[in-house]
């Protein structure tokens, strides 16, 4: 079955070309040529005929999964959003498999690492769909979508992905993702109230001009220090492995509340401080006895750790503003509008497993009162136009390149949901194609939050123990707040 592709705003003749945004056009450079690969969990075996047939009335209505990319003969070389016709049976992979295989796990992360590997066809729409009817360790069979990274932002390509879905409890209804964690403080009217906002515009503005010099500095000569997890130069052309590990939401909350912290806080502590635990044992690896290498401290006296963050500044597109635009066919705000933050990582070892929060809030609050992301956008756009894209990548590549690591964190449905009749057991988003050794990626659904690493496994080469010092630390988060709450109440008697 073809389907035709209409145009945006309804109808059935051809739609209307477009040009790539200048975010797009740098993840199509040779030095930054971005991937966004999303596996997909289900509890049941997949039906591959469902399947197409729920993508057919979904996804592939979108425009950008609907067109594919030119290139223009002439000297200008422009590139250029051009809608085709979808065979969608095209996109879709179901590979024969061996279902006695002894490690289905290591199986799938063999293929998912083969597959990324393997250029994608560019005289089609840049998406693709491989249906793994495998059982593994923590679902019955599994979906990985592979989609170039110009197709859109992760935080838009989840959110659409999100909304072809539906909740099992109700085939009918949307998913529901809580909003963004917003601590609105009342502002006193009068005097006092316009010193406190002085005071804010002077801080968003200390807090910016800090963040674009040390940008420019990471630009030009600030590089993190050489851990035994920061990728060598080539990095980005390595095949990466993808792996991920499910931890408790309700843990991460119960730190949040004793805290009075956001759940972006907790993760930021517990990535602390599972690093430095295992940054710590890399460095004396050599040691004969583990148990004391991990007691031991074997870090140098400073080390400059950074994540470089994509944020999408444009306003977030609800879930049902995107199931309205497939099911119309018509085209709602979509694009690559991002812009980069860097974030400084506090890698120690402290006896009180609070201490990484208390420190993660402090980053993170910090980084609230800037305009870096919106800046840096700014900045890429203005000389994508002027430079062209080749330069735009030219200086993302060099800003990460001087980083350590990717790091993000998006909020999921908070009910199950199901795709096509195929309830999800988990999701698990990433990214390769970036200098990076290292993305982390923490995924949130229903009561649970996936931990999801694309790794170069040349530089690290035990990640499950880099999971196991993840959530080892979040354990003794946990531990140390019910600790101090019985604290308290003790106290308390007396």
């Amino acid at each position: 079955m073809r389907v035709e592709v209409g145009p945006r705003g309804g109808g059935t003749t051809t739609t209307s070309e477009e040009p790539l945004s200048p975010a797009a056009r740098v993840f199509h450079d040779p030095s930054f040529n971005c991937h966004i690969i999303a596996k997909m969990g289900c509890k049941t075996s997949i039906d591959p005929a469902v399947f197409i047939d729920g993508l057919k009335h979904t996804l592939i209505k979108h425009p950008r999964f609907s067109s594919k990319l030119v290139v223009n003969d002439d000297k200008s070389q422009k590139k250029r959003w051009v809608p085709t016709t979808v065979n969608v049976e095209d996109h879709v992979v179901v590979p024969e498999l061996d279902l006695k295989t002894d490690s289905p796990d290591q199986f799938v992360e063999d293929y998912i690492s083969h597959i990324t590997t393997v250029h994608m066809d560019f005289s089609k729409p840049l998406w693709e769909v491989h249906i793994l009817n495998v059982k593994t360790s923590d679902a019955e069979a599994l979906v990985v979508f592979k989609i170039h990274h110009s197709i859109g932002d992760g935080a838009s390509l989840m959110s659409l992905l999100l909304a072809c879905t539906r909740k099992t409890s109700d085939p009918e209804a949307l998913p529901t993702v809580p909003g963004s964690e917003r601590k609105d403080s009342a502002m006193s009217i009068g005097f006092w109230g316009f010193l406190v906002a002085i005071w804010l515009v002077l801080r968003l503005a200390f807090n910016t001009l800090v963040d674009i010099v040390l940008f420019l500095a990471t630009l030009l000569f600030l590089r993190d220090t050489n851990t035994p997890i920061k990728g060598a130069s080539g990095v980005e052309l390595k095949p990466k492995r993808f792996i991920h590990r499910t931890v408790s939401l309700d843990d991460i909350k119960l730190v949040k509340n004793a805290m009075n912290a956001t759940i972006n806080d907790v993760l930021l502590g517990v990535t602390e401080a599972g690093l430095s635990l295992y940054i710590n044992r890399r460095y004396g690896e050599n040691e004969k006895d583990d148990k004391a290498t991990k007691k031991r401290i074997n870090l140098p006296e400073s080390i400059r750790l950074r994540s470089a963050i994509l944020v999408n500044i444009r306003p977030s597109t609800g879930i049902q503003a995107l199931a309205d635009m497939m099911a119309k066919e018509s085209k709602s705000g979509w694009g690559n509008r991002i812009g980069y933050i860097l974030l400084p990582f506090h890698i120690a070892l402290h006896d009180d497993p609070l201490k990484y929060i208390r420190s993660a809030k402090r980053t993170i609050d910090g980084k609230k009162i800037s305009l870096e992301a919106i800046c840096t956008n700014l900045a890429a756009t203005v000389i994508a136009k002027l430079f062209g894209a080749k330069a735009a990548a030219a200086i993302a590549h060099r800003v990460l390149s001087n980083t350590t690591l990717s790091f993000s964190n998006v909020v999921g449905p908070v009910e199950e949901i199901s795709f096509s009749g195929h309830p999800m057991a988990y999701l698990a988003p990433s990214v390769y194609g970036h200098p990076h050794a290292l993305t982390m990626h923490f995924q949130s659904y229903t009561d649970k939050m996936t931990i999801a690493l694309a790794i170069d496994p040349e530089v690290i080469p035990d990640p499950y123990r880099l999971f196991d010092d993840l959530e080892g630390s979040l354990t003794a988060m946990k531990d140390a707040v019910v600790q101090r709450e019985l604290n308290y109440k003790k106290e308390a008697v007396k």
